[in-house]
């Protein structure tokens, strides 16, 4: 795993499928989305090696259900006590209560997500000891004030996070970087792409300096109009 900082208070954690972001407050550290299964344990070593202890990682948000992003949850909850969080239309998926609905593929996507998939370790995810339902409109108690909004498309309960105090905005999987050039594009794998669509509009008007997607390299500079010109090319 690659551990990358973005910002003084910024580390991206980078998987060989998919990251996630640690946050890093005076007395606690927050993370955003925890990799795939087994991830827990290098977590924990990546937030020790960064002169922190796993404790002080007082909760990990979810964006959303899959595995590349809750996998590791569990694994790294009993390792650190943190708290779990997750949309409340995912959070049965993550509790290991449910199957996941899986994605409605576009044909082109088909060969994309089984090279993904040939990536990803075997297993069943460890369910986190609880999982705190999170809705749209909460603000948590990171960054200066987490702002949690709803961005169904991706999943049902996808979620992005937007740190008004900071001018950064987590956008899960409902946007990415393109894999050639890293550019923003929307997401892949979509239960609902015209829903995906209207929330990436949603998160473009936010007025977000940086941009931290799922998959892909963030944008540290003028995220917003990044993001406008997602909306507008995909309309056209």
């Amino acid at each position: 795993m690659d551990v990358i900082e973005l910002l003084p208070r910024l580390h991206l954690l980078r998987f060989p499928v998919g990251q996630a972001y640690l946050w890093h407050d005076r007395d606690e550290l927050t993370l955003i989305d925890a990799g795939t299964i087994g991830s827990g344990r290098t977590i924990a070593d990546a937030v020790t090696a960064l002169g922190r202890s796993p404790e002080d990682v007082r909760r990990v948000v979810l964006t959303h259900f899959h595995e590349d992003h809750a996998g590791g949850a569990g694994e790294f909850a009993a390792l650190s006590g943190a708290e779990v969080l997750a949309h409340h239309r995912d959070a049965p998926f993550v509790r290991g209560e449910l199957p996941g609905p899986p994605p409605r593929f576009e044909e082109w996507e088909l060969p994309v997500h089984a090279e993904a998939a040939r990536h990803l370790p075997p297993g069943t995810p460890l369910p986190p000891p609880s999982v705190t339902e999170v809705t749209d409109g909460d603000v948590l108690g990171f960054g200066g004030g987490a702002h949690v909004l709803h961005v169904p498309g991706h999943t049902d309960g996808s979620i992005a996070l937007f740190l008004p105090a900071q001018g950064v905005l987590f956008t899960g999987d409902t946007v990415a970087a393109a894999p050639v050039d890293g550019t923003p594009i929307p997401g892949v794998f979509n239960l609902d792409r015209r829903q995906l669509l209207a929330s990436v509009g949603r998160l473009a008007d936010l007025g977000a300096e940086v941009a931290c997607f799922g998959h892909g390299d963030p944008v540290l500079h003028g995220a917003s109009a990044a993001l406008r010109e997602v909306t507008a090319a995909a309309r056209s």
